[in-house]
C-alpha cells in the first residue's frame, strides 16, 4: 500500500506554490507563443500545447530556418530550460527566481544567438490583469522545488490521462498542456458539431465547434484555488450537475459548471491511480449516457 505522503504523490499546496506557478505560467506562455507562431495550425488548435517529458514540459519539433527544426523544453530536474536545433546547435539557460520581463529578454537573446527569427504577440492570454511580458516586473518567483512536484504530478496526470484514452475509439486529442489555462488536458468528441456559441472569439468558436466532455488536471489555478482533476461537457447536458460519480469525494462545482476531484483527497487514497480512473470513467460515462452520445460505437475496454 502506498502511502499517502509517497513523495511520488507530493502535496502541491496552492498558497505555498502560487507565486512559483504564476510566473511559471508566464514563462510557458512565452515559449508556448513561440510554438503558435512556428507551426501549422491544427483543428482545436492542437499546434500550441505543450507536452509532458522525462524532464518537464516541452514543446516538440518545431520547423525552423527552412528544413531546420527547433526543441524546447522545461527541464524541472535541472531547473534549466534547453533550446536545441536539429541541426546541432544548443543551448542551456538556468530557471531560477526572475522576472518575466528579465526571462522574456533572456528568452529572445537565445533565439537570437541560435538564429531563429520569431515574432510573438507580448500580451498574455486566459488570465486576469494581463501584463505585457517585457514589462511584468510582478511576477519573479522560482521555488525548484515545487516546480519539481508539479511536474511529478504531471507525470502521474499524463499516463493516466493516455490510459484513460485507450477506452475510446472516436476522435480524441492528445494528452496535451494548455500554456493559456495552465491545465494539461484529454478530449473526447462525440463526431457531432455543437452548437454555434454567441460572441465567442475565434478561439473558443474552434477549440469547441463539436461536441466534447474533457477532463484535466489543473495545479490550483482554474478559479478553485486548489489543485484538482476536473471533467466537463460542452454543452452541457441537462441534469449533469445531480449525476452520481465515483469516488465518492468528488463532486460537481456548480460555480465552474465541472466535476471536481481534489488532488489532496486522491493522495490520501489506498491507490491514488485507481482513485482518478475511476473518477474519470464515471463521469465520462454520465456525462455522455446524458448528451446521447452513441457509446456503442465508441467506446472500447480500457
Amino acid at each position: 500500500m502506498q502511502s499517502p505522503t509517497d513523495i511520488s504523490w507530493p502535496p502541491l499546496p496552492w498558497k505555498e506554490w502560487e507565486a512559483t506557478a504564476s510566473t511559471l505560467h508566464m514563462w510557458t506562455q512565452i515559449v508556448g507563443k513561440t510554438r503558435l507562431a512556428l507551426t501549422p495550425v491544427q483543428n482545436h488548435w492542437w499546434n500550441v500545447p505543450l507536452y509532458v517529458t522525462a524532464r518537464g514540459l516541452g514543446t516538440s519539433l518545431m520547423p525552423c530556418n527552412n528544413d531546420d527544426l527547433l526543441e524546447i523544453e522545461f527541464d524541472f530536474v535541472a531547473h534549466q530550460l534547453h533550446l536545441r536545433r536539429s541541426s546541432g546547435t544548443a543551448l542551456t539557460v538556468p530557471l531560477h527566481a526572475q522576472s518575466v520581463a528579465d526571462f522574456y529578454r533572456e528568452y529572445q537573446q537565445c533565439l537570437t544567438a541560435l538564429g531563429v527569427s520569431v515574432s510573438i504577440h507580448p500580451m498574455p492570454v486566459e488570465v486576469v490583469d494581463p501584463i505585457r511580458f517585457d514589462l511584468d516586473t510582478v511576477h519573479k518567483s522560482y521555488d525548484g522545488e515545487y516546480a519539481h512536484r508539479f511536474w511529478q504530478i504531471l507525470l502521474h496526470a499524463d499516463k493516466l490521462f493516455k490510459r484513460f484514452a485507450t477506452g475510446f475509439t472516436g476522435k480524441i486529442s492528445p494528452v496535451h498542456f494548455f500554456w493559456g489555462s495552465f491545465d494539461l488536458a484529454v478530449t473526447r468528441f462525440s463526431g457531432r458539431r455543437a452548437p454555434a456559441r454567441e460572441r465567442a472569439d475565434r478561439i473558443t468558436r474552434e477549440a469547441y465547434s463539436h461536441e466534447v466532455i474533457s477532463a484535466g488536471f489543473w495545479p490550483g489555478n482554474g478559479g478553485f484555488g486548489a489543485a484538482a482533476f476536473y471533467c466537463y461537457a460542452a454543452p452541457a447536458p441537462a441534469g449533469l450537475a445531480e449525476s452520481h460519480i465515483h469516488p465518492s469525494f468528488a463532486s460537481y462545482n456548480e460555480a465552474l459548471g465541472e466535476f471536481i476531484l481534489k488532488y489532496d483527497d486522491v493522495r490520501l487514497q489506498p491507490s491514488p491511480e485507481q482513485a482518478v480512473m475511476d473518477f474519470l470513467q464515471s463521469t465520462y460515462e454520465v456525462a455522455a449516457d446524458l448528451a446521447k452520445w452513441d457509446r456503442a460505437a465508441l467506446d472500447r475496454p480500457i
